[in-house]
């Protein structure tokens, strides 16, 4: 499936809900998406107070959370793109906020 950049360009979020497992943005055009947190390290890594505080930017084609230091367009989501952050910054994020570094086998 190919998303066209028009189509991105005018479908923006209106809401969304972060669960322990999946990220679910609302869009301007009456659909719904959901990706895995999985895909998301800090927001999978966050506490649910810092999941639950985020804002739309860019009119709606960007969510920021302020205390992950995240930020996901609309326009990766409707393409299936997960976050792009390299392990390294990843692991120096986690070693900011004192969490444990667990190193892949």
């Amino acid at each position: 499936m190919t998303t066209s950049a028009a189509e991105t360009r005018s479908t923006t979020a209106t809401n969304l809900v972060v669960t322990e497992d999946t990220l679910s943005v609302e869009l301007s055009d009456g659909r719904s998406i959901a990706a895995p947190l999985a895909w998301y390290p800090r927001l999978l890594h966050g506490t649910p107070q810092e999941r639950s505080r985020w804002r739309l930017i860019g009119q709606g084609r960007g969510i920021h959370w302020p205390d992950l230091d995240e930020d996901i367009s609309v326009e990766a989501l409707l393409a299936g793109r997960p976050s792009g952050e390299s392990h390294a910054s990843f692991k120096r994020w986690l070693e900011q906020r004192g969490a444990p570094v667990v190193e892949p086998a």
